[in-house]
């Protein structure tokens, strides 16, 4: 595939996601500070938002694991997730953050592992598609290398 094809592409598969709420515009910020300088910065902003999410969902469900939850421990790991997908702009999952934060308010277990099954279920669709994003991204900076 040449170059011009792949940038369309990518750029195709990025408007997916803003249409389909998965990502704002927030993420087209983190795609603006990216240029010939720093041709992995949103791969970089990305991996570490996994890492730090995958950390973060882990703790909330080890939280949720005890008998008697810690429901200002958990707020505190649900204001990071929330806070980080806000920065990266992963709009679904903020969104999904903030049910659990209502569920922990309330103290609602039960609601709080409903509400983490669906933080899950985000953080996978959005990593998903992260790495598909990450993949075309990598062809692209293939591509201009090899062409200079």
């Amino acid at each position: 595939m040449d170059l011009a094809a792949l940038k369309t592409q990518l750029k195709n598969f990025v408007q997916s996601m803003f249409e389909e709420g998965v990502l704002d515009n927030q993420f087209s910020q983190i795609q603006a500070l990216q240029d010939s300088t720093n041709p992995n910065f949103v791969e970089e902003v990305i991996t570490l938002f996994c890492n730090d999410a995958e950390r973060i969902i882990n703790e909330i469900n080890r939280n949720l694991g005890y008998q008697n939850v810690d429901f200002s421990n958990l707020d505190s790991y649900v204001h990071q997730l929330k806070g980080s997908s806000s920065s990266i702009g992963a709009n679904r999952l903020k969104l999904a953050c903030a049910n659990l934060r209502q569920a922990s308010d309330e103290r609602n277990k039960e609601g709080c592992l409903q509400a983490v099954q669906l933080i899950t279920c985000e953080y996978c669709l959005l990593r998903r598609k992260f790495q598909a994003l990450l993949h075309l991204e990598r062809s692209i900076v293939e591509l201009e290398t090899n062409q200079k």
